[in-house]
Order: C-alpha cells, then structure tokens, then sequence
C-alpha cells in the first residue's frame, strides 16, 4: 500500500462519513481524547513559541499549539526558567507541552508532575534536536540510535500519561545521518508502546537544517505505520507546500516550525487550504509592523512586566517579520537594538506605510539554512546499539518507580 493510497483511503471514508465540508484536504486530527480540527501543529522552537507567539499563531488559524522544548530535570527541579515555559494563557486549550529527557526516570517524575499538578493536555517527546548541548549528552536527534533506551523513555511517558488520559506523541529526525538512520524502527517501537502518534523531520541530524528535507522518508514512515497517525515536517514554507507534503507522502498533518518565524499569519493560509479555501494573507507592511508591536506588548507579561527583557527578545524576530520588504538597512540596524517599548513604535512610525505586499520575496526559507555540521555524540556512542551498565540501571529503575514498586 502506498503513502498516496492511504491518503486516498482517508478521503474516501471521511466523504462516506458524510463530511459537512466534502473539499477538506484532510480529515480532523485524532490524538487520543483530542481533536483538533485543523492537522497542523506549531513545532516547538526554543526562545520562539511562548505565549506571546502562540497567541498569535492561534488568532489566525487552527491547530496544536505547542510550547518551547523543556528538559524534564529542570521541570523536576522547578527552575524558574522551566516554569515560566510550561505556562499556558487561560484560553489555550489544548495546553501542549514538549519534553527533553534522556533519562527514563527523570522523565517519569517531569510527565507525573504534569499530570498531578494539571499542567498539561498533550505531551510531545523531542528526539529530534540537532543542537550540540543536546546529542552531545546522548539526547535529541541522538537517542533513538540506542533503541531500548528510547523505547523505555517514551513507553515512561506514555503510562504516567495515561493515568489522566493524556496523549503522547513523539518528534524525531530520519536518523543521525544516512549510515545511522532510525526512524522507522523508533516509529515502530514508539506505536507499540502506545503513543498517539509520530512526527518525522526530514533531515538527519548531520543535515541540521542544510538540503531539502526528504519526504520520501516521511513517506516511508507512513506507509509502515497505517494504524497511528503520521505528522510530517521540514520546508513547509506556504499552504501550498503543506498541501503537496500531504499529497506525496499520505500524512496525517504537518508540524511547521521555521515556516511560521515572523508569520504567524501562514497557519490562517493552512486552514484555508486544509479547508479547500484558496483565500491566502498577503499583509502589507504596515500590517506586519502592527503585528510585531503586538507581538513585543505580549512578551511584556510574559516576562513578568520586565519590558526590556521583553524588547531584547523581540529583536531577533525583526528580519524574519520584514524579510522581503524594502524596510531599509539603516532602520533595520535600529530596529535591532530597541531597549523600550516607547524606542519601537518611534521606530515602526518610521516605515513607509505605502507599501504592499511584495510576492515571492517574503516567502521560502527563513533564515540561513547552512550546511551539514559535525554531530557531536558521547564517546562511542555509536559503536553499538547495545546500551552499558548505567543506562541498563537507569530502565530498570524506571520500570519499578512506574509501577509503583
């Protein structure tokens, strides 16, 4: 069976059904007692998806909004910083949050503080980081390589959660790079355990973000795992993108990450299109500068009232807002030095407010892609799949802190 004839499957049984919207690209996104309407999900970025920039994700369309990555010991520990990432505004709803772990146990007291404590609705467990701070520890796009380890980190997860019926979905790479590739067997091992569903990145951690993202893997992991739903991310830059990735490869939905940095628009043009809509938002400057005012005035309580905290983070999302419009390079160096609120809108009242939305220029990749990096791993981390004595402890103390022995 191939990834388009699951695809066409889904489509048929949901016009037999009797769908209200027989056009709908796909179907509503089931993960566990969850629905969410739209099959998108906000890929969670560190210093990025706070409440500020999901409140204004969700004001344009649908979909699971989720959180910045946080490490489950630092969760344990209460460390300030944790605790003021795993918050969630009164309306959000589902509350999704994502874990870093690389230690069954740990892991087990972070998602058993979650369910206690009502902090969460939706659980999402990364293995896919590329960064060094991370796989250097064993952690991230690194851990599934060590199959038995990933297997009792997720299968943790999964049944502290389940004593709230709280789903839990996993988020990995293809693989360490092309001689070490994994995702298809931690996919496997991740549906037996019993999450809701699996998202797959494109790229090895080698990659980083470098090259295309390879659907085909995405494809692949589709097509052999039929009975849970399969989310794809990597180079979804428009509606347009997300519609092919869903063509090509028989996905259930699609995780968006960098596409949405300074859009927050693109997950309105997403619903469209899930919806078979063809209207799209093209915002004309003065537009977007409005929207990145309101986006530093939402990190001011996020950042507990301090607002130059607020205003130094704010900085790094100017040159993803203005990429294609002729802002001027001067007005740009200012932008990214503000110190107050007040510096800001003097700034933005500097823009010409006659201009349009230009076209191409403000679509496609965001950022520097870069190229391949070194992947930094423990020592002879992949000598063998084989876990050592620690790691072997480490599941077994695990398995008996869950069952409550």
């Amino acid at each position: 069976m191939t990834a388009q004839t699951l695809h066409d499957d889904r489509t048929r049984a949901e016009t037999q059904a009797g769908s209200a919207d027989s056009q709908a690209l796909l179907p509503p996104l089931q993960l566990g007692p969850i629905t969410v309407d739209t099959p998108v999900v906000l890929a969670p970025m560190a210093g990025i998806t706070n409440t500020a920039f999901r409140r204004l994700c969700r004001e344009h369309g649908g979909g699971l909004y989720v959180n910045e990555m946080v490490t489950a010991r630092a969760l344990v520990e209460r460390r300030p910083e944790s605790m003021r990432i795993i918050k969630h505004e009164p309306d959000e709803r589902p509350r999704s949050m994502q874990l870093y772990s690389v230690d069954p146990v740990t892991t087990g007291h972070a998602v058993r503080m979650l369910v206690e404590e009502d902090r969460a609705d939706h659980i999402d467990l990364n293995f896919g980081c590329p960064v060094p701070k991370v796989t250097r520890k064993g952690g991230g796009s690194a851990l599934p390589w060590k199959i038995r380890l990933f297997e009792s980190i997720v299968s943790t997860a999964v049944r502290e959660a389940s004593r709230a019926n709280i789903p839990v979905t996993v988020k990995m790479r293809k693989g360490i790079d092309e001689d070490h590739l994994t995702c298809l067997e931690a996919g496997k091992v991740a549906r037996d355990v019993g999450v809701a569903a699996v998202a797959l990145h494109g790229r090895t951690a080698r990659q980083h973000y470098s090259g295309k993202a390879d659907w085909d893997a995405i494809a692949a992991l589709r097509e052999s795992l039929p009975d849970i739903p399969v989310l794809g991310n990597g180079d979804i830059w428009s509606a347009e993108d997300a519609v092919r990735m869903v063509e090509q490869t028989g996905v259930d939905g699609v995780v968006v990450g960098r596409g949405c940095q300074g859009r927050p628009w693109l997950f309105g043009d997403l619903q469209a299109a899930f919806e078979g809509r063809e209207e799209r938002h093209r915002p004309a400057l003065p537009e977007v500068s409005a929207t990145l005012l309101r986006h530093a005035k939402l990190l001011i309580p996020y950042f507990d009232g301090d607002e130059r905290k607020a205003m130094q983070d704010i900085r790094k999302h100017v040159a993803w807002y203005f990429k294609g419009y002729p802002v001027g390079s001067q007005l740009r160096t200012q932008l990214v030095t503000v110190d107050s609120l007040t510096m800001l809108e003097d700034l933005l009242g500097q823009l010409d407010q006659s201009i349009g939305y230009p076209g191409a220029d403000v679509e496609g990749p965001r950022g520097r892609a870069g190229s391949p990096k070194k992947v930094h791993l423990p020592e002879d981390w992949l000598a063998s799949q084989e876990l050592n004595e620690a790691q072997r402890e480490m599941i077994a103390a695990a398995e008996v802190d869950t069952s409550g022995g």
